[in-house]
C-alpha cells in the first residue's frame, strides 16, 4: 500500500508541476499610479485571466520594471512582455505613429482618437517598424486633446506664448515652439516638480494626467479649448512572447482588446464629467481662448508642421503622405459615422 501511495503522490506532484509549467505569466510595465490612463491595461489583465481560468495572467507594474521612457527598449530585449509608452518619448524609434501626434488634426473626442489609432496601427509600415523592436502594437491609450495649466496671469493671446516654458512633447511641443514658446520634454512624473520649482511655467496634459501628477494643484488657470493635439501612447507586446502563446491564450488576449477599450472610454467619460467640479474645488480659473487666437495658432502651427512631417518621413523611406491621408480619411469617416 505504501508503494502504491508513493506512486500516487509522485503522479500528483508531476501533474501539479506540469499544470504550473503550462501556466503563462506576463509582466506589463506602466508608470505613475493606477488611473484613467491605465484602466484598459488593468481590464485586459482581468479579462485574460477570466477567459483562461487563471492559466494566463498579466501582472501590471507601475514603475517597478522600467522607466516610462525606456519601456520600448525593455520590450525589445524581452525584459517584460507588455508595456505602455508614448510616441513623443522617442520619436526616432516609432516614427510611423507620430502622425497621430501632429497638431491641429481635428480629432474631437476619444472615440475618434481610437478610430484613427487603430487605422494607423494596422498599417503595414507601423507593424514593420515595431517589429524592429520585437514589438507588436496591441491597443491605444486614447486621450483627449491636451490643454495647459499655468501659474500667474492666464496666457490667452498668442503673443503671450513667446518665451513661455511649457512641458510638452511630440507634435504639441513643436506647435508651441512654432509660436515662440520653449518646450521641454521632462517626463510626466517629473512635471509637477518642474512646475513647482519654476523650471516650466505651464504644463500640457490631458485631464487625467493633470490630476494624477498633481500639476492641477500648482495651477492658477487652465485652457478649456486650446486643443492643439494629443499624444499617442500605445500598449505593445513583445513579439516573441506573443507568438509563443497558445491559440487559446492569443484569442483571449486579442479578443479582449475591444472590451478593454470600451471600459477605458466609459471610465474616462466619468472623469470628464467631473472636470469642472475639480477646477472649482481647486480654485483653478477656466480660460476660454478666442476663436481668432485658436485660428492664428492653427495656421502657424498646424499645416506647416504637418507638411514638414510628411516630407521628413518620405525622406526616410516611410510613406508619410499615405499615413497622413489615411488618418484624415479615417477621421472624416468617424465624424460622418460611416
Amino acid at each position: 500500500m505504501s508503494k502504491y501511495l508513493s506512486g500516487a503522490a509522485v503522479c500528483a506532484l508531476s501533474l501539479a508541476f506540469v499544470t504550473e509549467a503550462a501556466a503563462t505569466e506576463w509582466n506589463a510595465s506602466v508608470w505613475g499610479k493606477r488611473r484613467a490612463f491605465t484602466e484598459h491595461v488593468e481590464k485586459i489583465a482581468e479579462l485574460v485571466s477570466e477567459k483562461t481560468d487563471g492559466e494566463f495572467t498579466i501582472n501590471v507594474s507601475y514603475g517597478g520594471l522600467s522607466k516610462n521612457t525606456e519601456n520600448l527598449d525593455g520590450i525589445s530585449i524581452g525584459a517584460f512582455e507588455m508595456a505602455q509608452f508614448c510616441a513623443g518619448y522617442h520619436a526616432d524609434k516609432n516614427r510611423v505613429i507620430t502622425v497621430l501626434e501632429l497638431p491641429f488634426m481635428g480629432v474631437e473626442n476619444l472615440e475618434q482618437e481610437v478610430a484613427v489609432s487603430r487605422a494607423i496601427y494596422a498599417h503595414p509600415a507601423a507593424a514593420e517598424e515595431m517589429a524592429q523592436w520585437n514589438a507588436k502594437l496591441l491597443m491605444t491609450s486614447p486621450m483627449p486633446q491636451y490643454n495647459i495649466v499655468g501659474t500667474g496671469e492666464p496666457r490667452d493671446e498668442l503673443a503671450e506664448f513667446e518665451g513661455m516654458r511649457v512641458r510638452a512633447t511630440g507634435g504639441i511641443g513643436n506647435a508651441f515652439e512654432s509660436v515662440g514658446a520653449v518646450p521641454t520634454s521632462v517626463t510626466s512624473s517629473e512635471a509637477f516638480q518642474a512646475m513647482e520649482s519654476g523650471v516650466v511655467d505651464t504644463v500640457a496634459f490631458a485631464q487625467h494626467a493633470h490630476l494624477s501628477f498633481g500639476t492641477i494643484n500648482e495651477a492658477d488657470w487652465w485652457t478649456a479649448n486650446l486643443n492643439p493635439g494629443t499624444v499617442n501612447c500605445p500598449i505593445v507586446v513583445n513579439l516573441d512572447a506573443y507568438e509563443s502563446l497558445s491559440d487559446s491564450e492569443r484569442e483571449a488576449l486579442d479578443g479582449s482588446v475591444d472590451e478593454a477599450i470600451d471600459h477605458y472610454l466609459a471610465n474616462y467619460g466619468e472623469l470628464l464629467k467631473r472636470w469642472d467640479t475639480v477646477l472649482e474645488e481647486k480654485g483653478v480659473e477656466k480660460v476660454t481662448i478666442s476663436p481668432e487666437v485658436i485660428e492664428e495658432f492653427r495656421v502657424t502651427a498646424g499645416e506647416p508642421i504637418q507638411k514638414k512631417w510628411i516630407a521628413d518621413m518620405e525622406a526616410q523611406g516611410i510613406p508619410g503622405q499615405e499615413l497622413y491621408d489615411l488618418m484624415v480619411k479615417t477621421l472624416a469617416d468617424a465624424k460622418s459615422g460611416s
